[in-house]
């Protein structure tokens, strides 16, 4: 994400920031369906509108790092140098955020989410969009001659790497044994250089 420059740009990300912290504690303190978008507008001190105004639903404000995510991924295909190999600038991204997300400080989200039919549809929805975005990203980029059905099936193993790496007792080794995976597809549908 980058960083605001503006004034009015960095009062705005503030008060993002403000509203989605607030969310997080109240949902943590009393149970994510004890509370509603009132109380956490009257809490941080806003305006329903306001709140609306940075966050689409009551589900947002639990994934509030969704656009970051979402950007960190597509920057890893069209921010990699000429002729950087794709899956390892993925597997990179993909690790730093299963490890940010896999802090112990991380855990009592999870298990709000794992606890809640809403968070999980919402993660679903979420991981499928973000999986889109990451297809098209490949399928985009000059240096990568794949077909569209090639990029979609490596965005989705990329995406579900995240998820099941942040499941795994040890992210780390599930990382590596689903990237091995994950880069022996890529090299199956790469055009082999003729002679």
């Amino acid at each position: 994400m980058t960083v605001p420059t503006g004034r009015r740009e960095r009062k705005k990300a503030a008060t993002r920031q403000k509203i989605a912290d607030t969310a997080l504690r109240l949902f943590l303190e009393r149970g994510y369906d004890e509370v509603g978008i009132r109380d956490v507008a009257a809490e941080a001190d806003v305006a329903v509108t306001t709140l609306f105004s940075h966050f689409a639903s009551k589900e947002a404000l639990v994934f509030e790092q969704d656009d970051n995510f979402e950007q960190r991924l597509t920057q890893a295909v069209t921010g990699r140098a000429p002729h950087e190999p794709l899956i390892p600038a993925l597997r990179h991204e993909i690790h730093a955020l299963v490890r940010h997300c896999t802090a112990d400080s991380a855990a009592p989200i999870w298990r709000m989410i794992d606890a809640s039919p809403a968070l999980r549809e919402y993660e679903e929805s979420m991981r499928l969009r973000h999986a889109e975005s990451l297809a098209t990203a490949l399928a985009d980029a000059p240096d990568l001659p794949q077909t569209a059905t090639a990029c979609r099936t490596i965005a989705r193993f990329v995406i579900d790497a995240y998820a099941l790496a942040r499941e795994a007792a040890d992210p780390q080794a599930a990382l590596d044994e689903i990237f091995r995976m994950i880069e022996a597809a890529w090299e199956v549908t790469c055009p082999t250089p003729g002679p």
